[in-house]
């Protein structure tokens, strides 16, 4: 017992309450959309935190709260498409570890808005249910980029959504997939950022704290994403990913211009 409560040594116990509560919230929202409660919460962290602990501390609260949504979604997911995926994800957790704090990922976050933002063109306004062709073998080169920006920026989750839609994965079998993928990118990101000194102390605490909430979020959410049609789900992933994009295109810009 004594070697769990050292992870909280030093930690502020209202910071600890507040993680926990952001990731109920978050990841029953990441539910309903597909992903992305990272990124919903990476403002938020942001300003609880500060910019240098906010990707390690997302990164393990997500990686804590993935066992359960994997238990919940076991079933549906596409083991074919983990096989090309996680080596890859786990090479490029590692790279983005050592490259953290060395780049400026303000042009990053522009690049990746706007490709969000496009998505509700691609899609039609939800009207088609792919915009192209993904092969299972494209998930390994896609792997390993999304799991080195992923490291960097601390939440690449709203990303891979229409690469998992243009597999032709809806509902269960996205959201299942994506976390049986994520959850070997995390181990991958979380070794990488204990290698390199980048998660300690007190803030071993905090990512516990919202990985806690974020098992909370994912029952709950499993719930309500019963009662959400296909359609209702391919809609709620486009209008996320558009949000989505747009937060981090205003983050990029106030950061490159104020």
């Amino acid at each position: 017992m004594d070697w769990i409560l050292s992870f909280f040594t030093g930690s502020d116990p209202w910071i600890l309450l507040a993680l926990f509560l952001l990731g109920v919230g978050g990841f029953i929202f990441s539910t309903l959309a597909g992903g992305g409660g990272a990124l919903v919460l990476l403002p938020l962290v942001n300003t609880l935190l500060g910019a240098q602990y906010t990707a390690p501390v997302l990164n393990l609260g997500n990686l804590i709260g993935r066992p359960a949504r994997l238990f919940l979604y076991w079933k549906h997911i596409h083991w074919r498409i983990c096989a090309f995926y996680v080596v890859p994800a786990l090479l490029g957790a590692w790279a983005g570890a050592w490259m953290f704090g060395q780049l400026k990922i303000e042009f990053l976050q522009l690049l990746i808005g706007g490709f969000l933002v496009s998505t509700l063109f691609q899609y039609r306004m939800g009207r088609r249910a792919r915009s192209f062709s993904m092969p299972d073998a494209g998930f390994a080169p896609l792997g390993f980029v999304i799991s080195f920006l992923g490291t960097l920026v601390g939440a690449m989750g709203p990303v891979l959504n229409p690469f998992y839609m243009n597999a032709g994965l809806e509902k269960e079998e996205l959201i299942g997939t994506k976390t049986a993928n994520s959850f070997f990118m995390g181990l991958g990101q979380l070794s990488g950022y204990s290698f390199f000194g980048l998660l300690e102390g007190a803030y071993w605490g905090y990512g516990i704290a919202l990985g806690a909430g974020a098992i909370l979020g994912n029952i709950l959410g499993k719930k309500i994403l019963s009662r959400i049609t296909v359609s209702g789900f391919r809609i709620l992933l486009l209008l996320f990913m558009v949000l989505s994009g747009g937060m981090l295109i205003y983050s990029a810009l106030f950061s490159l211009l104020g």
